[in-house]
């Protein structure tokens, strides 16, 4: 089994929605079980401030899938959660990024892994040591990222209403 992190965010519509329902989706690929969900935090935009404040979360999960393969599920939730790329670091209804897979490094034109701006992003890093703390990164800033909801599993994450 491959073992990976990803990297949820959403700051567009009914937040906490999108990122339940991209938690779901990934739950019922036969080839993906979720292992973990860090809490839910609220974090101000990087990059095009403009926008709303985020909700972050990170998932540990394990697959059958290659990275490619994981890759392609990550990019089909997002279509289907109806995710638009109109303005870079931008608003968007769902983002699904690959953080780590196995100790693999990797770099094609399509994936880059680990990716390349999470240990500067306190959004990734701060929920990601949150589920790993062995994580070798340096300690991330907290500032502008709170946490907004801790849950007790992952089903009561998918269950709340």
């Amino acid at each position: 089994m491959n073992k990976s992190y990803l990297s949820l965010g959403s700051n567009m519509g009914d937040r906490i929605g999108m990122l339940r329902e991209a938690v779901r989706l990934l739950k019922e690929h036969q080839a993906i079980d979720i292992m973990k969900i860090s809490s839910l935090y609220e974090t101000d935009p990087v990059g095009f401030t403009e926008q709303d404040a985020f909700l972050n979360m990170v998932v540990y999960l394990q697959t059958d899938l290659s990275a490619f393969e994981l890759l392609e599920v990550c990019q089909s939730i997002e279509r289907k959660l109806d995710r638009k790329r109109e303005i870079r670091w931008g608003p968007r209804t769902i983002d699904l990024d690959i953080l780590l897979y196995n100790q693999d490094e990797l770099e094609t034109d399509k994936l880059v892994i680990p990716h390349p701006r999470m240990h500067e992003r306190a959004f990734v890093l701060v929920p990601l040591l949150e589920l790993d703390p062995d994580q070798d990164f340096i300690e991330p800033q907290r500032e502008g990222i709170e946490i907004w909801k801790t849950y007790n599993s992952i089903d009561s994450f998918l269950l709340e209403e």
